[in-house]
């Protein structure tokens, strides 16, 4: 199995290349979707070719390079180096995997003497008690030193992923002291072949097998005999043909100096039991653990999310020569769009709107940081390309890896005259009785690159004449079909509201412009947050 190793804006992380054609680009569509500003929207794709695997770049804008060539077609090699991008995407390093895989069934039946039943019958019924993770794990090395003997014993657990290895939970002695990782020495040969093979592994005695040298330290302490059982989880259903699941999550380890009943078919029989209900009961514990967890971030996200909220403005903005409303709406709990309005000293009409790249608490949080800044720098009485320019480098300054925004920034006069600049952001339009017009005047985004220069762009505009702001979320917004809502049928929406309704005020404009996408979208999961603004110029009698 081959998988990329990717490194990007979100972080690193590890993604298997399935199904192919594999897709690479921004669109959330794409099998690995990628946010840098350097990322097509369908920028690459990877397919097989019998036992290759080749990259293809898909007419990208700024290319894609292989161990810094770039390419329009390359067969992979393990290594291999791809960047998405000249160096505002993403970087890949592409390997390959030998995984095997291996079916298992374990029966076993209830033999022994009555020590031993009842002692695994008690050890069964606190199993189902529903302790947290330590507590379960605890109370099943007691329940197995007793049932078996043994001096002590330890629990190791299969890490989260593929490549993950076993981990050491907890170790026990006889007396239900918890030992260190330090003073309980010993290989992990025997475990990792008990997980491995699924099969219990029993040494009759240390010093006649051939991992004597492996286990210098443990024979050293008069350890000679081991039962490492794995731990199969086994959930049934009651649908035969739906299939139960059936994976090994760990081992359960004993060993003693006396052979005593360690090594017997009735202890072992027990211990299989156990193993294999104590595996459900850890795995229960894991879960519970992990809902737990689940439960304390959700109620996180839901004061933060509340907390955004409070930090925008007021939806909407009625002046004597102005009307303003503006509506977002979260991909995930909290986003990374924002807005909002300011009046200047000099009686002029500010607003503002911005794309922080990504999603999630990152975004959100440097999306109250921008609008912490233009809160502070649109009171005065500045041009707008100045103010961009001054946010660009304070944000370039507080060296924020693979972060940038993009904005609008506009300031409105009482006589209709409009001074704006765009950084990087989807143009807005103009829409009144003059027809449409684009306002695209300014520069990159900000946050990548210092010492930019923005320009200024300037309208008149006429008594009736709507701008209409708004986040890609709106115009890239994709339908269950793949399609995309865009400029057009933004325009459409617009149009068709002022055409049933000329003097439609702000807020009610906002509302069927994210009433029409959301129609054109159902079906399909949202994949980016939507924010749009409406503002209004009203000339003064």
């Amino acid at each position: 199995m081959a998988h990329l190793d990717v490194r990007d804006t979100t972080g690193d992380r590890r993604v298997v290349i399935d199904p192919t054609p594999f897709t690479i680009g921004r669109r959330e569509t794409n099998h690995l979707p990628l946010s840098g500003s350097e990322v097509s929207r369908e920028h690459a794709e990877i397919v097989r070719a019998g036992e290759n695997w080749i990259l293809r770049d898909k007419a990208s804008r700024y290319g894609t390079f292989v161990n810094g060539t770039q390419i329009s077609e390359h067969t992979l090699k393990a290594g291999d180096q791809v960047r998405i991008g000249r160096g505002g995407g993403a970087d890949l390093v592409f390997a390959t995997e030998d995984m095997a895989a291996s079916q298992f069934k374990s029966s076993t039946s209830a033999v022994g003497d009555f020590r031993q039943v009842a002692a695994l019958l008690e050890g069964l019924r606190a199993l189902g008690s529903g302790r947290v993770l330590q507590d379960v794990l605890g109370l099943v090395l007691d329940t197995a030193i007793s049932i078996s003997g043994a001096e002590r014993g330890f629990i190791m657990l299969a890490g989260v992923g593929p490549a993950s290895g076993l981990e050491l939970k907890l170790a026990r002695g006889r007396s239900r002291e918890t030992l260190t990782a330090a003073t309980f020495q010993t290989s992990r040969k025997i475990p990792e072949a008990a997980f491995t093979t699924g099969t219990t592994q029993v040494v009759a005695d240390l010093l006649d097998s051939d991992m004597a040298d492996v286990h210098a330290g443990t024979v050293a302490l008069g350890i000679r005999h081991v039962l490492c059982a794995p731990l199969h989880l086994v959930r049934y259903v009651d649908d035969a043909s739906a299939g139960g699941e059936d994976r090994r999550i760990g081992v359960l380890y004993l060993d003693s100096r006396e052979k005593g009943t360690l090594l017997s078919s009735s202890t072992r029989t027990a211990l299989e039991t156990l193993a294999t209900e104590a595996a459900v009961a850890i795995e229960n514990a894991r879960l519970y653990r992990e809902a737990a967890e689940k439960a304390r971030l959700e109620q996180e996200m839901k004061i933060a999310a509340e907390i955004q909220a409070m930090l925008l403005p007021r939806t909407s903005v009625n002046r004597s020569f102005v009307e303003a409303a503006a509506a977002t709406v979260p991909c995930r709990s909290i986003g990374g769009d924002f807005f909002d309005y300011a009046e200047q000293s000099t009686g002029c009409f500010a607003f503002m709107l911005g794309d922080v790249a990504g999603k999630g608490p990152p975004a959100a949080l440097l999306s109250a940081l921008l609008q912490g800044m233009f809160a502070l720098e649109a009171q005065g009485a500045d041009e707008p390309a100045s103010v961009v320019g001054r946010v660009n480098m304070a944000l370039y300054r507080r060296g924020i890896e693979s972060r940038f925004a993009t904005l609008f920034f506009g300031v409105m006069s009482k006589n209709g005259h409009l001074r704006y600049c765009n950084a990087g952001h989807n143009p807005p339009f103009i829409v009144g009785p003059g027809g449409v017009r684009r306002l695209e005047e300014g520069g990159p985004v900000v946050g990548l690159l210092a010492g930019l220069t923005y320009t200024q762009g300037t309208a008149e505009l006429q008594s009736g004449d709507r701008i209409v702001v708004f986040s890609d979320g709106v115009s890239e917004a994709m339908s269950a079909t793949g399609e995309e809502f865009g400029d057009d049928r933004l325009l459409s929406v617009i149009e068709t509201a002022r055409t049933a309704d000329g003097d439609i005020d702000a807020p009610r404009l906002v509302d069927e412009l994210i009433a029409g996408v959301r129609a054109f979208t159902a079906g399909a999961p949202q994949s980016d947050d939507i924010t749009a603004m409406i503002v209004r110029y009203r000339a003064e009698a």
